[in-house]
């Protein structure tokens, strides 16, 4: 298949850093790329398998590298912009994409020449004829493993079948995740009496005018959070309009036209049915030898280890927020009682908060500061280049030395059209071997303020801030030779370890003086406040930890249980959920899981299947390396260079632990968790 030449897409775009040209790109772009792409890369692929040259790292690794340099420019553009800035025409584009990606896939993992060419430069490596570098012989490893994953060993009938339930699941969970995002925006709280926002701040009332502008409503409406806690209940002290909003929350997806149910049932069962032809017991068996964990029953023992001492917390705080109210405590109240609570504790409410935490200070003062007296690196922003929105910010990054890193695509606020939560993506990959410089985007949903007003943040939007950015960093920091093992290209419970990692220096004190200035009278924050701030650290961490878990847990479930003992239908889907919870001790009725299986878009739609562990997971290496900054002086050059070089700049080329270790000098200790969350009691 020849892509036209117009297409935006057809060549190495001729912008900084092959940025894509989005004045030249157009819906219907990405498909034809796309489908080029991978015509592309196969056709380069089985030249690679019919090669009679002895297998080399250049006719073989190299050669499989340089192959899907189309197929990335398309790809990574599109999903970058579908989850930003969706259209009913690139959820139509999303859903034709899906199967075809899912064929591709088997058709490149299933093929045995090729399987038997990268088997053949194994042998010789074996035998001493050929000398790897450690990425290579880590690449060689991995790709013979993904090979094996895919089936390249089963039987033609059993390859078929496989085939049927990839292009199935691909189907499947992309309907999941349109589904999801309509179901969520229909769920939307409209709000026509003034008095009900009681409590809520200017800055929400402003952005909830606004949703109600878009889509042509009177009065204000409130858009739903990804997850089960929404944010607005901390402010609302209307308790009617927190009832309506936490119902709207979790009842998404259970009914009506936006129903998932049976999507979840059908996902959970090709998944389960997928495992076991493969070898697997499971799809978390499945998931997790290639991660971190290794084993399933890793997973299971650190949830089972926390779990207990999270849901006794979280009782403890219920019984603290009780007499806050003369009506009993439910799952709507605990957020605007937990606030309350925090305000006495603690001497000062979060809410005055607000006007020290300005997006632009933040982001300068902040988090770009942090990074500039950790690896030396600084940021210029570059008004000639455009984004895919006009929101959309660009920033060079450039290394101590002047020379460029990359760039880096700020995309702060939400809008119709834009999902839920915040993410990072790359656009374009960095590799040596092809001469390419990381572009990486990241994605808040800030509430826009109206025009001339400055942008006020919460805290836990700072937070925010700093993890995608530490996300960011990964990406950003990579120096590998194959793009496939650039930055965030590692296994999914290590993928949030940097992120995490970022969100402690939004507490350290040198740095929260210099983003925490009053945005009109440049005053500083109260150093009162910022002693509040840490020790409010362990605060409300048994509903934080329990929620959390209580997610993961769930996804545990679905992904665990033999495929017999799944639901078959729609009707099903409530009971194997509340038998899951009750199951691990977490079903506290006060603290709802994170999200509920209807709206869980990590598991159903996304890379997170069996892996929504992985923030747990991680945050015990991110506690465990936390300390170590702590222990060896904080925000230093000489810190950030040995986190730069031993973790992030290695990405996926090498094994992610043995990075791990090679930065910290041991395995991490997860007593630094248990202390961080308030579980070491």
């Amino acid at each position: 298949m020849t892509l036209d030449a117009d297409n935006p897409f057809a060549g190495p775009s001729t912008l900084p850093y092959q940025l894509i040209d989005w004045a030249q790109v157009r819906a219907e772009h990405y498909l034809p790329a796309v489908r080029a792409g991978m015509a592309e890369m196969l056709t380069a692929l089985q030249a690679i398998a019919d090669d009679h040259e002895p297998p080399t790292v250049a006719n073989v690794i190299d050669a499989w590298e340089a192959s899907r340099q189309l197929l990335d420019r398309a790809l990574l553009a599109f999903e970058s912009v579908q989850p930003a800035d969706t259209t009913p025409e690139l959820d139509d584009i999303d859903a034709a994409m899906a199967p075809e990606l899912a064929r591709f896939d088997d058709a490149v993992h299933q093929n045995r020449p090729l399987y038997d060419r990268v088997r053949a430069l194994a042998t010789r490596v074996e035998a001493g004829e050929v000398q790897l570098e450690p990425a290579a012989a880590y690449w060689l490893d991995q790709r013979l493993r993904a090979f094996e994953r895919a089936g390249v060993g089963l039987p033609e009938a059993d390859q078929a079948r496989l085939r049927e339930l990839n292009a199935t699941l691909a189907e499947l969970q992309s309907a999941f995740g349109r589904r999801a995002l309509a179901g969520g925006n229909a769920a939307a709280v409209h709000v026509t009496d003034e008095a009900e926002l009681d409590g809520l701040s200017d800055a929400t009332r402003a952005g909830a005018r606004a949703a109600a502008e878009t889509r042509r409503l009177d009065g204000w409406l409130l858009e739903l959070d990804a997850c089960t806690p929404q944010d607005v209940l901390t402010e609302a002290a209307d308790r009617g309009l927190r009832r309506r909003v936490h119902e709207a929350a979790v009842e998404r997806g259970w009914s009506g036209e936006f129903d998932t149910r049976q999507l979840v049932v059908d996902i959970a069962r090709a998944r389960a049915e997928r495992s076991v032809l493969l070898g697997y017991p499971s799809h978390s068996a499945y998931v997790a030898a290639e991660g971190c964990a290794k084993t399933s029953q890793a997973v299971h023992d650190m949830l089972n280890r926390l779990a207990p001492a999270a849901v006794r917390n979280a009782r403890a705080e219920a019984d603290d927020l009780q007499p806050l109210q003369t009506e009993p405590l439910e799952p709507w109240d605990w957020q605007f009682r937990a606030e309350q609570l925090k305000g006495q504790r603690y001497h000062f409410d979060t809410a005055l908060l607000r006007p020290y935490l300005e997006l632009e200070r933040v982001l300068h003062e902040g988090v770009f500061a942090a990074a500039t007296g950790l690896f030396g690196i600084t940021f210029v922003e570059r008004d000639d280049l455009a984004g895919y929105n006009d929101e959309v910010r660009i920033f060079e990054v450039r290394d101590a030395d002047g020379t460029g890193l990359g760039l880096f695509l700020a995309d702060f606020y939400t809008r119709a059209g834009k999902q839920g939560g915040a993410w990072m993506n790359n656009l374009v990959d960095q590799s040596h071997l092809l001469a390419r410089r990381p572009v990486v985007t990241n994605n808040l949903n800030i509430v826009k303020p109206p025009a001339g007003q400055p942008t006020l943040l919460t805290w836990g939007e700072v937070n925010t801030l700093f993890h995608e950015f530490g996300h960011a960093l990964h990406g950003l920091l990579s120096s590998t030779r194959y793009a496939s093992q650039s930055g965030a290209n590692t296994p999914r419970d290590f993928v949030e370890f940097p992120s995490q990692v970022n969100e402690m220096w939004s507490l350290d004190p040198d740095l929260l003086r210099r983003y925490a200035v009053h945005h009109v009278t440049g005053e500083p924050i109260p150093d009162e406040w910022v002693s509040d701030l840490k020790a409010a650290e362990l605060f409300d961490q048994g509903f934080a930890t329990t929620e959390l878990l209580a997610a993961s847990i769930l996804d545990q479930a679905w992904h665990s249980t033999p495929l017999d003992d799944l639901p078959t239908d729609a009707d099903g889907v409530l009971d194997f959920e509340q038998r899951a919870l009750a199951a691990a001790g977490v079903d506290f009725e006060l603290v709802p899981s994170r999200y509920r299986s209807t709206y869980f878009r990590h598991i159903f739609e996304n890379g997170y299947a069996a892996g929504y562990y992985s923030y747990i997971w991680s945050e015990v290496l991110d506690a465990d390396t936390a300390a170590w900054f702590r222990a060896n002086g904080g925000l230093t050059r000489a810190n950030g260079q040995r986190y730069r070089e031993k973790l992030l700049a290695p990405g996926g080329s090498v094994e992610a632990m043995d990075t791990y270790r090679d930065f910290r000098g041991q395995d991490p200790d997860i007593a630094h968790l248990l202390e961080r969350r308030g579980l070491d009691a």
